[in-house]
């Protein structure tokens, strides 16, 4: 009856001392990871954006809107702050009935999608119920014409902005990152 006993009781103390040794010390080196652990250092604003290391911060923006339903430009990087002239151009050719362009800034958080299906059917495709999510925006331009704006950003972060003729919001589209 003792071996019975013995046998099992000291396979338990082997396995616990083969084991158990590097139990404690694990804990000991989770507690020294965890504080001496440093706080990761804060990226800058749209430091994930593919290209954005190769894009110049400026305060004249040019943007061309084509008959493809596309802007020629789609990043750029400013300073929070700053005042920022804006050129929009349709160099298209097709009627303005058909593919009028604009460049609409928004707010940061604003829906895109549920703004561009509310400005479906606003005037001017600028749905006023939305008028607290635009930063800035152009009037809607027929082929060959232009519109210089000017707007400031007071916060640093990223910002979308979009055509807003209908339909064109899904491939017309870039974002605008706002630096400290």
């Amino acid at each position: 009856m003792k071996r019975l006993f013995l046998l099992p009781a000291m396979a338990s103390i082997l396995f616990l001392a083969s084991c158990g040794g590097n139990g404690s010390s694990d804990s000991a080196a989770t507690t020294a990871d965890t504080t001496t652990a440093q706080t990761p250092a804060v990226e800058a604003p749209g430091a994930d954006i593919p290209g954005i290391d190769s894009v110049n911060v400026t305060d004249d923006i040019h943007i061309d809107g084509m008959d493809n339903m596309q802007f020629d430009k789609t990043l750029f990087k400013i300073k929070a702050g700053q005042e920022v002239k804006l050129t929009m151009k349709n160099v298209g050719k097709l009627p303005k009935e058909a593919m009028s362009h604009n460049v609409v800034i928004l707010a940061q958080g604003t829906d895109v999608q549920a703004f561009g299906e509310a400005a479906v059917t606003a005037p001017d495709h600028i749905p006023a119920a939305m008028a607290s999510d635009i930063i800035a925006h152009t009037k809607l331009l027929g082929p060959g014409e232009s519109e210089t704006i000017s707007f400031k950003i007071p916060d640093a972060g990223v910002y979308d902005f979009i055509c807003s003729f209908p339909g064109h919001f899904g491939t017309m589209h870039g974002k605008i990152v706002v630096e400290p």
